[in-house]
């Protein structure tokens, strides 16, 4: 290589500057820089096959750069070039794609271009992947983009397609292609894009290899994989069923024979509402409920019971009449109390990694056979809940928290949960690694939030650990619009007026309707209409501990509080026979905890 200034005229681009194709590069940034000092930085050329001109490997921008100005009357000189030995195709494109790779990174498929290139000149992907700092599946995955018709990639180049279309269009044969692009070209018809087009290839829902809960590399199943590496299908949607149906019938068997009373397999399909049921240990009846998703994703609900079931049994235990006593609180407005409990518990946890640690050692221990982890979906069973849930003051502090640990852990910013889902679930190696380079209480801060994520809602874990930590509902809670919508009962809301206005103005009230007695509650909660503001307040069914207003019950988060206290009455499950009582370590903190033995 030599050091030269050559003039423009005698400057043509390269066939294998990667940024060689296409309209004129933006040259704005560069341009007055150029126009006051000329350019600087040496242009990467060779000879070219006419005697004495060359062409430019690396620099197409300044060169451009260079002829904007002197069309606008500009005066440019000889301009500097470093100049490559002739011959070597290769060694031309490594330098064109290294510089401008440093500058403006080109889009995948000017990198596609590029690599193409470089292994038709003789190198593998391994020395792409060393020379440009690349791991080597991502140039497998660039590579992968020559399995698309020239056109689909001409599509994607410009914008008309986007990066989630073409990823499902490497799962497609050409002829799929290009039943695709007479779609995409047909102004009155339907082009599937997106994960829509995964349904579309397949004829139906697209079942995840990640969704299989039988041995896949023993099965006989046909897998499709995109080229990129990143998802696998089964090709025969029918097949995967049976499979998977058969495995769910040995797993019902497992559980029958190792005591649960029954288990319930669900219609596929059918969601299992957390809020109407309730959570019953297997020494009591509690049965185990499978959860089949069209989409192939399974999961086992255990120790469960319905609702009504589980008030026949408090019934029954208690001696209590057959006849049903109504409750104080509809399905819904515990649903809303759960959910409003959960987030606040959540928000506070996120500042205790220590117990939030704790708990999720506990969630390890007491788990399934085969552990799992589901984030909470916190899914409601009226929209006007779940809005109020999402703007709740304790979901904003929980989501602030979460979004700072998804920036530390290197994430994408609109990723909606750090703890990951089937089938979006980020590779363990980079995540481990990642953490190995944080701080313990760093650490400790990402635990809490991934132990909040996959808190269940309505669980006697929120009553321990918000009870633990003191949550104080009045500091994450407002009355809203929902809260009365659901706040029917006018027992109960007797008995708020009382506890907010004063016994008087409950008896001076008790014959008004429910409409009348909830605007007395919001005056006071808002001092507005000449009453006297009472705030921050809180429902009993919502505080730690929480507490009913009559004694009918049906208030789920009294009933998930009871449980708790029962277990710690009981300590270790009954099935557990003749160990060792475990130490109360929480009565004090400071004292030794026994070894564990050998």
């Amino acid at each position: 290589m030599k050091l030269d200034f050559l003039d423009l005229d005698k400057l043509s681009i390269a066939k294998t500057n990667m940024r060689g194709k296409g309209k004129d590069p933006d040259i704005a940034d560069i341009l007055p820089s150029i126009a006051k000092r000329g350019i600087l930085v040496p242009l990467l050329v060779r000879p070219s096959g006419s005697d004495g001109d060359f062409e430019i490997v690396a620099g197409r921008r300044r060169f451009t750069a260079a002829n904007a100005i002197l069309r606008k009357g500009g005066a440019v000189g000889p301009v500097p070039c470093a100049i490559l030995d002739d011959g070597d195709d290769a060694d031309a494109l490594e330098a064109s794609m290294l510089e401008n790779l440093a500058r403006v990174a080109p889009d995948e498929v000017g990198q596609w271009e590029a690599f193409v290139a470089l292994i038709k000149a003789g190198r593998s992907a391994q020395e792409v992947a060393d020379t440009f700092g690349f791991e080597p599946a991502a140039v497998k995955r660039i590579l992968a983009l020559g399995n698309l018709v020239p056109r689909i990639r001409t599509l994607y180049r410009g914008g008309a397609v986007d990066a989630a279309t073409v990823r499902h269009l490497t799962l497609a044969s050409k002829s799929q292609q290009s039943a695709w692009l007479a779609l995409f070209d047909d102004a009155e018809a339907y082009c599937p894009t997106g994960h829509q087009l995964k349904a579309w290839l397949f004829g139906g829902a697209a079942i995840a290899v990640s969704r299989a809960l039988f041995d896949v590399a023993a099965s006989d199943a046909a897998i499709v994989a995109d080229l990129f590496g990143e998802e696998s299908f089964f090709a025969d949607s029918d097949r995967f069923w049976t499979l998977q149906l058969a495995e769910i019938e040995a797993r019902k068997a497992a559980y029958i024979e190792a005591g649960w009373s029954d288990v319930v397999v669900m219609a596929k399909g059918d969601w299992f509402r957390t809020w109407d049921h309730v959570h019953v240990p297997k020494r009591k009846g509690g049965r185990v409920y499978v959860e089949v998703r069209d989409n192939g994703e399974v999961s086992f609900h255990e120790g469960y019971l319905t609702a009504k079931e589980a008030a026949r049994g408090e019934r029954a235990a208690d001696g209590a009449a057959s006849k049903p006593v109504r409750p104080e609180v509809t399905s819904a407005m515990n649903a809303y109390i759960d959910l409003h409990r959960h987030a606040a518990v959540r928000a506070d946890l996120a500042r205790h990694g220590g117990v939030a640690l704790r708990a999720m050692l506990a969630h390890v221990m007491a788990g399934c056979g085969h552990y799992r982890v589901d984030v909470e979906a916190q899914r409601a069973p009226k929209e006007e809940i779940a809005e109020s849930v999402e703007t709740a003051p304790a979901e904003a502090a929980f989501d602030a928290q979460r979004r700072a640990v998804l920036g530390v852990m290197g994430f994408g910013a609109e990723t909606p949960t750090v703890t990951g889902v089937p089938g979006h679930r980020p590779p363990f190696a980079a995540v481990f690694a990642r953490l190995l380079e944080l701080p313990d209480p760093l650490v400790l801060e990402i635990v809490a939030v991934v132990m909040g994520e996959t808190l269940m809602a309505g669980h006697e874990a929120v009553e321990a650990i918000g009870t633990h930590l003191g949550t104080d509902m009045r500091r994450h809670w407002r009355a809203d619009a929902a809260f009365f919508g659901q706040l029917r009962d006018r027992e109960v809301l007797l008995a708020i007026v009382g506890e907010i206005a004063g016994d008087a103005v409950a008896t001076a009230n008790a014959e008004e309707k429910a409409k009348a007695l909830k605007a007395i509650i919001a005056d006071h909660l808002g001092g507005t209409n000449g009453r006297a503001e009472v705030a921050p307040w809180a429902p009993r069914w919502m505080t730690f501990p929480p507490d009913a207003y009559t004694a009918r019950g049906g208030v789920g988060s009294v009933r998930a509080h009871a449980r708790w206290c029962a277990e710690l009455e009981d300590g270790i499950d009954a099935e557990v026979q003749g160990e060792t009582p475990v130490p109360d370590i929480a009565a004090d903190k400071g004292a030794e905890v026994p070894a564990l033995a050998a």
